[in-house]
């Protein structure tokens, strides 16, 4: 006699719990490696940046004479810097993860069941991990880079 619909055989949960504990090593170990780039490119590059930005848009405040859409258009201007640099590191983080989900979306769509495409997910996240964070010293180096030749 089978198992009822809405219950795994112990095997296939036993898959299951091990896929998710593996997918969320993996995702632990990114997310350490990219949480400590993150502090590092805010506490030596946005910050500076959000100072400058502050002080530029208290600065648009300082003129009586300026209409108050004047005002809000240099205020606009001092915080496309920062909006420009958070942008390009959200860009790094997110290909990754875009990358693994086109793969398995391919591999759904081309009539692969459940199980085969978190395998595939799995491994995808895997070896996406183990690129990025062996990556993370360039994509650091690039995203100071790229934050410096921002025009404040």
């Amino acid at each position: 006699m089978g198992f009822p619909c809405s219950v795994k055989h112990p095997a296939e949960q036993g898959t299951a719990i091990l896929h998710r504990s593996m997918a969320e090593a993996h995702q632990a170990r990114v997310q350490n490696v990219v949480e400590e780039m993150v502090q590092s490119l805010e506490k030596h590059h946005i910050r500076k940046m959000q100072g400058r930005m502050f002080k530029c848009s208290a600065e648009c405040c300082d003129s009586s004479t300026d209409s108050m859409s004047q005002v809000h258009q240099c205020i606009e201007r001092c915080h496309t810097p920062l909006a420009t640099a958070q942008g390009l590191v959200t860009s790094e983080l997110e290909k990754c993860t875009m990358h693994c989900n086109d793969k398995a979306k391919d591999l759904f769509d081309s009539g692969a069941k459940e199980p085969a495409v978190r395998s595939l997910m799995d491994r995808c996240v895997g070896s996406c991990v183990d690129d990025h964070v062996n990556l993370i010293p360039s994509m650091t180096r690039r995203l100071k880079e790229n934050l410096d030749s921002i025009q404040q």
